[in-house]
């Protein structure tokens, strides 16, 4: 009964994370990236707070911040605030489907990372998954001239890379947390309000002419990419006895959702970027059959 569960709550995830590139191209036609930082920051906060209501552990979470405040400070400081801040620019900057895959390295970038901080080994399959990797990701930042090297967006490249440096640190200063995951992740997000809604307020961009689907855009947003859809997932993984089948769902979402940008909203898949993306999950799945014991921190078991 628990593998039923833990394999429909895994589906689930990954079909809602499959859907968030969409709505992010949709939610950035009504609002700047920190505009819709701030509202969904928001909405997540209303989500994980019932999720803790519900399982008894709202709490201890006055308890479990003042165990360690520098730590869920800095955490916070980077997961939501600058890792979602960076990615919705690149995705304003981007089309979806080159900010999506390229966002989606992030789980090469934290083997690197790991090895620097860590003190992890890097071993001939982590090599490998590298170089494909990064050679998936120029192939679609530059729609397959590689040799040419010409962007349509060197900024937006830039943010899309350096949002899985973000993601990756985060996961690394996360790997040791012993606290509860969703306490963690809302302490992360009322830390990062107060700041959104700050720098929102400098920005003066306007609010009063925002339609109702913008608003219903930004709420799924926060819903299902900043909130609900991780608690689903870490639900899976303590409910399965084999977290590698949990685990590997995670590859179809790529390709779902560039299936869902190119029928919902209409963008050209461009055929580069469906080559790049086939390689980025080559060396995922290189590094996920070829090294598991040695992992701490499992790539492919967060999104």
């Amino acid at each position: 009964m628990n593998e039923r569960r833990a394999l429909g709550f895994g589906i689930t995830a990954v079909l809602l994370w499959s859907t968030v590139a969409t709505a992010f191209k949709i939610t950035l036609e009504h609002f700047t990236p920190i505009q819709m930082l701030t509202i969904a920051c928001a909405v997540s906060i209303l989500a994980l707070v019932g999720v803790a209501a519900y399982q008894k552990t709202l709490s201890q979470l006055t308890s479990t911040f003042f165990a360690n405040p520098l730590y869920y400070i800095l955490l916070g400081a980077i997961n939501p605030l600058a890792y979602y801040l960076v990615l919705f620019k690149s995705y304003d900057l981007l089309p979806a489907s080159q900010a999506q895959p390229i966002n989606y390295s992030w789980a090469i970038t934290l083997t690197l990372m790991a090895a620097v901080f860590l003190g992890q080994k890097i071993r001939k399959q982590d090599w490998i998954a590298c170089v494909l990797g990064y050679v998936g990701v120029i192939i679609i930042a530059t729609k397959g001239d590689v040799l040419g090297l010409e962007f349509d967006s060197p900024l937006g490249v830039g943010l899309a890379l350096f949002s899985t440096l973000l993601w990756a640190s985060y996961w690394i200063l996360n790997a040791k947390n012993k606290a509860d995951p969703i306490l963690g992740l809302l302490l992360g997000f009322l830390v990062a309000l107060p700041v959104a809604v700050g720098l929102s307020l400098y920005e003066g961009a306007p609010w009063e002419q925002i339609p109702m689907s913008g608003w219903l855009a930004v709420s799924y947003v926060g819903l299902f990419e900043m909130g609900i859809t991780f608690v689903l997932w870490l639900s899976a993984l303590r409910l399965t006895q084999n977290t590698a089948r949990i685990s590997n769902l995670i590859f179809a979402s790529p390709f779902i959702s560039l299936l869902l940008l190119a029928n919902i909203i209409g963008e050209e898949i461009h055929p580069s970027t469906l080559i790049g993306l086939v390689m980025i999950v080559c060396g995922l799945v290189v590094q996920q059959f070829y090294g598991k014991k040695k992992e701490p921190i499992s790539a492919a078991q967060v999104k």
